[in-house]
């Protein structure tokens, strides 16, 4: 069967995705990129440098790209996608499923209806998380359940939700539960698995290398230094963190936010903390095998945090905020983990505090459990949810009739 999945444009994690699903039996894969952003080394506006990744994002997979017609083309706006040759291109292909990822853009609201007349088995793959929706009242929740529910809903056969808050999301505004399939948000868990093999029995080297202690808790928060990320929120519980002197905080990443970052630190006299700078992704692993807890802060925005995915397969306890849109799948609380309120800093010092204190062995064993819960979020499951959506498995057998 013919598989179309539609992009904004190549992503780092969704590539070896990709690769993994074109060998996958019965299934003819075509990816449709909106843009080339990221292929030559553009400017990314978060990161605030020139962003490039150094692992192959287009091979092993067919993919095609869309000519854009938008007169201010981009990825940071609804109309900076407009690929009007989606809709002849879906009406000379034979009937498949088509897998649009996400609503934020103009193509992809044009690429649901061309899908739905062309007659492609149209599947929704967004990532809203239920934990965001609190804001919404009045008239603006009631246009956001007649969008959500009458044209997302209306325009897709399924809908795939990447965890529970998002599967929380489409029941909130209406999408009947039969609709839904679950096709998991994940990372190459087998390549970071066997980086992971490699590299722990290297800690000491590697911290070395990386100009780390050898002889402090190593707690990593890997992302952009943006106000979404809330990486002032962790500057400023470590600095109330009673156990600061016995650990050492690592800021994976770069981003607009580094001069108040780096004034708070001067401020605070805190010297046991590690600005790294954009970390591409050949290097990344180096970090999540030195360190010893992960941490994400995110607040609104944050409609998962694969990087989480990455630090599990590394196996890294982890201490995440309620608003990162993974909390609920990936956090079983106490086993592997913590979750705090977004913004509480005291509650964020207070769960800093009990990881460093707590025995190195009981974090290994908290990180086992990561492992083990990163290990159902997977390619291999999405997989299976793709099929039971087109219908040739699980509990979803429709035709290709509109349900």
């Amino acid at each position: 069967m013919q598989f179309t999945f539609l992009n904004s444009h190549p992503i780092q994690y969704f590539a070896p995705l990709y690769r993994r699903l074109s060998g996958e039996a019965g299934m003819d894969l075509e990816v449709w990129y909106c843009s080339e952003h990221g292929l030559r080394g553009e400017v990314d506006r978060e990161f605030g440098t020139r962003v490039k990744w150094d692992v192959p994002v287009l091979d092993g997979y067919k993919a095609r790209f869309l000519k854009n017609h938008s007169p201010k083309p981009g990825i940071y706006g609804f109309f900076g996608l407009m690929n009007l040759g989606l809709v002849p291109l879906l009406f000379a292909k034979g009937k498949g499923m088509l897998v649009v990822h996400g609503w934020g853009y103009f193509s992809n609201l044009l690429a649901l209806l061309a899908g739905r007349l062309s007659g492609q088995r149209v599947c929704l793959r967004g990532e809203t998380p239920a934990c965001h929706e609190s804001h919404r009242k009045g008239w603006k929740k009631w246009l956001r359940t007649f969008f959500v529910r009458n044209v997302l809903g209306g325009l897709s056969h399924r809908i795939l939700f990447i965890g529970e808050e998002n599967r929380k999301f489409y029941l909130l505004y209406g999408i009947p539960a039969k609709k839904l399939v679950f096709t998991p948000y994940a990372v190459d868990n087998e390549r970071f698995q066997q980086q992971a093999a490699t590299l722990k029995p290297q800690r000491l080297a590697l911290r070395n290398a990386l100009h780390l202690p050898s002889d402090k808790v190593i707690i990593l928060y890997s992302g952009k230094y943006i106000q979404k990320k809330r990486p002032l929120d962790l500057l400023a519980a470590f600095s109330r963190c009673r156990l600061r002197d016995e650990a050492h905080l690592v800021f994976m990443g770069e981003g607009e936010l580094r001069s108040e970052m780096e004034a708070f630190m001067d401020r605070k006299g805190l010297k046991n903390v590690t600005l790294t700078g954009f970390v591409n992704q050949s290097e990344v692993a180096g970090y999540y095998a030195a360190a010893d807890v992960f941490v994400m802060c995110s607040g609104l925005g944050e409609t998962w945090g694969l990087s989480t995915n990455e630090a599990m397969n590394f196996g890294l306890p982890l201490i995440l905020s309620d608003l990162t849109g993974s909390h609920a799948d990936l956090v079983d609380e106490g086993e592997n983990g913590f979750v705090f309120k977004t913004g509480d800093v005291q509650e964020l010092a207070g769960k800093l505090e009990a990881m460093i204190a707590m025995p190195p062995d009981e974090r290994q064993r908290m990180g086992q459990k990561s492992l083990e819960i990163v290990n159902r979020y997977s390619f291999d499951r999405i997989a299976e949810g793709l099929k039971e959506a087109v219908g040739q498995g699980g509990n979803y057998k429709t035709s290709w009739s509109s349900p």
